[in-house]
């Protein structure tokens, strides 16, 4: 059975910065492209930024880029989006999930809240 399990969210001012992390299980972490999905309050689901499988190639949407960075860890099973400069409209629920620029959500998530 697939286990993502996000971890890092909190409440930071407009900014200030964030490390999320995906603890994952149940599948080879390492053969899989990973990507990380957002949803803002009252709003549909957004991808945010994927890995390739060796972590060699990454890919972020305009709205994130120059600003999030996206690794991983295939010793730890750990998937990681350090974010910078956080703004308002980062404010959401983040989910992290296997597949390459895939919006489909597996965990809980971690609430990141961004104050102006």
């Amino acid at each position: 059975e697939v286990r993502l399990v996000e971890a890092g969210g909190g409440l930071v001012q407009a900014g200030g910065s964030l490390r999320l992390s995906c603890a994952a299980s149940g599948f080879t972490f390492s053969t899989y492209a990973m990507s990380w999905v957002r949803q803002a309050p009252g709003k549909g689901l957004e991808w945010v930024s994927s890995i390739t499988s060796s972590g060699g190639l990454t890919t972020y949407a305009d709205s994130v880029k120059g600003r999030f960075t996206i690794s991983r860890d295939n010793a730890k099973n750990s998937l990681y989006l350090h974010m910078d400069n956080l703004k308002p409209e980062d404010t959401a629920m983040y989910y992290c999930t296997e597949g390459w620029r895939t919006t489909r959500t597996r965990g809980q998530g971690t609430q990141v809240i961004v104050s102006s």
